[in-house]
Formats: structure tokens, sequence, C-alpha cells
């Protein structure tokens, strides 16, 4: 369902006028200071896996009323996108709770989760980092491979035959064409040629984008497709563009935001009532049938630190208890592969998002910022660990004396955190198989969730 879009749209070009600087230094802390001060929202370091229903419910009503107020800001047109508390209501009614993705026998369910669910949570694979062009097809081929996902978000392009990409150029419309026929030809090749694809990420513009749709050898109706958000609270034309374009098109569409934690919306409470918010911002603007949710420490780029963690389990139960929203959660991790430190981060995001009703997009490691780093084994044991403390049915309270385990192993070591390896060390790319000294440290480090109490299916 795309929400009364055009009526929508229409607010981007009619909406009030304003300077992009006033929206940014004055409406956006002046609105998230009232509502924080208002419903009470208090970080809690001790808790970085909270158990407060109440909690929870006042990040709710305060992302509700701080959306409201704000509003969404047009960078191209310096208008503001107003929205009333009756259409508000009416879209959350009647968004749908679930879709089924993907085609064939690979298409799956991805919904809504609750709270302390026994459900599994949805998981989508995906590193969020560029790849080597020539070794592209074979990394996708490595992710595709894996027996719990249930999407992927692939491994992306920087070049193109041997040129940068850059936007808005024949070359980012060849690469992202290579991109998705690479992520065709590979989920074939692994079996799974209706597999859900969040595609394609290489396609930086609205031009792009359109250019990879085609249901023969590009991205199809029954893919998923992402529009961003500008920080904070803010989109363009080019975005808007995107959304609408998905939902005529017929994607199903993700509403990509992550809110800053130390920017306009201040400290952990605002940077949680912040991501809440962009929710509604995904259903009324761009008609989303998801959230992908990526909230990151200003300093470190991250969401697997102490406050990082509050805030992806805060939003998560927030949207969880008071609507029926599909959500994902996207953990940033600090240190590279091959390192045991990305594999608790992992571990500790996987876990925080899965008991507080989210599902999972595991995972970007080195601060998203090293080419080449990323493999599908780190992902594998997010979603292991989503699948396991889903089906023991732990609670949130089990969760935060795990998580604070997990902390005590890597939280000093976060300003310095390892780069780690790149994929073609810790992997035999010919056969897209991880090699036996990843893996060991795999088995190691997954032994060790074990003896704090996460109940693994295998």
């Amino acid at each position: 369902m795309a929400y009364r879009m055009w009526e929508m749209l229409e607010r981007a070009h009619s909406g009030p006028f304003m300077e992009e600087a006033e929206f940014l230094n004055k409406r956006i802390p002046k609105a998230m200071r009232a509502v924080i001060n208002k419903y009470g929202v208090k970080y809690d370091p001790a808790r970085p896996v909270p158990a407060d229903d109440a909690l929870a419910d006042a990040v709710w009503q305060a992302a509700c009323e701080f959306f409201l107020e704000v509003g969404v800001y047009n960078q191209d047109t310096h208008r503001v996108m107003h929205f009333t508390q009756e259409e508000l209501d009416e879209a959350l009614y009647c968004t749908p709770s679930s879709y089924r993705v993907g085609e064939g026998r690979d298409s799956r369910v991805f919904g809504h989760r609750d709270v302390e669910d026994s459900r599994p949570p949805f998981v989508i694979f995906s590193p969020d980092i560029t790849y080597d062009e020539v070794d592209h097809l074979q990394a996708c081929l490595a992710y595709l491979k894996e027996p719990l996902l249930d999407g992927i978000c692939s491994p992306l392009l920087d070049e193109f035959q041997g040129r940068p990409i850059q936007s808005r150029t024949p070359w980012e419309i060849g690469g992202s064409l290579e991109h998705a026929m690479n992520l065709r030809h590979a989920a074939r090749l692994a079996g799974v040629p209706g597999v859900f694809l969040v595609a394609v990420g290489t396609a930086e513009t609205d031009v792009a984008q359109v250019a990879v749709s085609d249901p023969t050898w590009g991205v199809r109706p029954s893919d998923g497709r992402l529009v961003g958000s500008i920080t904070e609270m803010m989109t363009n034309n080019a975005m808007l563009n995107k959304g609408a374009h998905y939902q005529m098109y017929g994607s199903f569409s993700g509403n990509l935001t992550g809110a800053i934690y130390g920017a306009y919306a201040g400290g952990a409470e605002g940077t949680a009532i912040l991501e809440a918010a962009y929710h509604l911002k995904g259903l009324l603007v761009h008609g989303c049938q998801f959230q992908q949710n990526f909230p990151f420490h200003l300093k470190y780029g991250s969401n697997t630190g102490r406050e990082m963690l509050w805030v992806v389990s805060l939003y998560s139960q927030a949207v969880a208890r008071n609507t029926h929203l599909v959500q994902d959660s996207n953990g940033f991790a600090n240190a590279g592969p091959g390192t045991d430190m990305l594999l608790y981060e992992t571990a500790a995001h996987a876990l925080t998002s899965t008991v507080s009703g989210a599902n999972l997009w595991e995972s970007a490691p080195a601060r998203n910022k090293h080419h080449n780093h990323g493999t599908p084994l780190e992902a594998r044991l997010g979603a292991e660990v989503g699948h396991a403390v889903a089906r023991q049915a732990m609670t949130r309270a089990q969760a935060n004396e795990i998580v604070n385990a997990l902390l005590a192993k890597y939280e000093e070591k976060i300003p310095q955190a390892p780069v780690g390896q790149a994929f073609q060390e810790l992997y035999d790319v010919r056969k897209a198989v991880p090699k036996t000294e990843y893996l060991d440290l795999y088995k190691r480090v997954k032994e060790e969730l074990h003896e704090l109490g996460i109940e693994f299916l295998y």
C-alpha cells in the first residue's frame, strides 16, 4: 500500500517555506528537547536491553508528537511536508503487517514481530560495502549459499570496467546493470533463483534505479528497493522520484534511515525517538512496506556500543509494541572480518534486535568503510543467534545479561577496533566458501556464546 501517494507528494511543493539551516538547527533540536522532557525518556547504561514497557511506549508517543510537529523537509523546494494525526492513524491502521516477498519456492513472509517474539526474525544478509569488480559475482554467490538467508542486499560495486563509478554518468548505469545481473546470475547458480533481492545498492541515483527495473534480467517487482533519508528528517526530489517509481513499479520499498547519535537529535534518548519517528516518514512520504534502520554513533560510525544497543532495543520495542509495521535492524560493527571482536559485536546486535521485536539485516563490518571487508560468516552468526534466541523464547532481562557480558569482551576496544581481513583473505573466492581458519574462529566464538546462554539449534 502506498498511502495517498500523490496527496502526500504534493506537500513537498506546497508546504510552508523554511530555510534548511532553521529546520536543522532550530526546529529539530527544540522539538526533540520538548518531547524528551515531556515523556521522561532517560538512558540507562546498565540496561542496554531495557525491559520497561512504559519507557518503550513513551518513546513511541514522543516519536509521533515529534514527527507531527517537525514534518519532513524537501531540500530542493525548501518546503516542509506536514501531516495530521488523522492521516497518521489511518496510514498505520491500513498498512499490512506482512508481505510475501521473492518468487516461487524461494518466496518468504517478511512480517511484523513482537517484543520477545518466539518467531524467528526474517534475515537479510548484507555487507553494505564495495568489492572488487572481478570478485563481485563470487562474493554474491558466497552470500547466497547461506541457508538462513531470507533475502540479500548484495556486495556493491565502485568500479565499472576499470573506471570509478560516478553518480549520474554512464558508468553508474553500467555498474548498476552489472550489479543487478551478477546478483540474478548468482542466485540462479546457488539454486535460489526466486530469492528476495534488495537491489541494487550500486545505483545511487533515481535515474540508475529506474534503469535496473527489469523483471527479465534486473530488479523484479517481487524484490525490495531502498529509498534513503537525508540527515535529519529531510528528503529531496530525487529521493521522492525513487519512492514514487518503486510504488508504481510494484517493488517492496524500504525506508533506509540512520539517526545519528551525537548530532541534531542529541544523545541516546533523542536518537531512539528520531529512529522511531523515521518509520512514520517511510510510511507517509514514501509509502514504504518496511523500515530499514541503522542508527549510528557520530564518532565511530557503528551501533554496537552500549549506548547504541540501548537505542536499537528501545526504538525497536517502541515500534513493535505500538504498531504492526515491518521493521528490520541493520548491524554496523566497529571491527572487521576475521576478528573475534566482530563476532561478539554481531552477536550482541542480533540478540538485542531479535528480543526487541525487530527483523535482522546483518551486517556491516569495519564501520562500513573498508573495501572488500565483509563476509557471509559474520552474517551467518547474526542469523544463528537470532533464530536461537527466538526459538528459546529469551526474555529481554536474559538478553540484557548476555549483552553486558559481550560488551565486557569488546567495549573498551571500540576506539581502536581492528580492521580485520578482506573477503579474499578469509574465503576461497573460486569456491565461494570460508577458509578453515575463519571457520575455526567462528566455532570458538559460537561455543562461547553457548556458554553465555544462547541455545543454538545446531
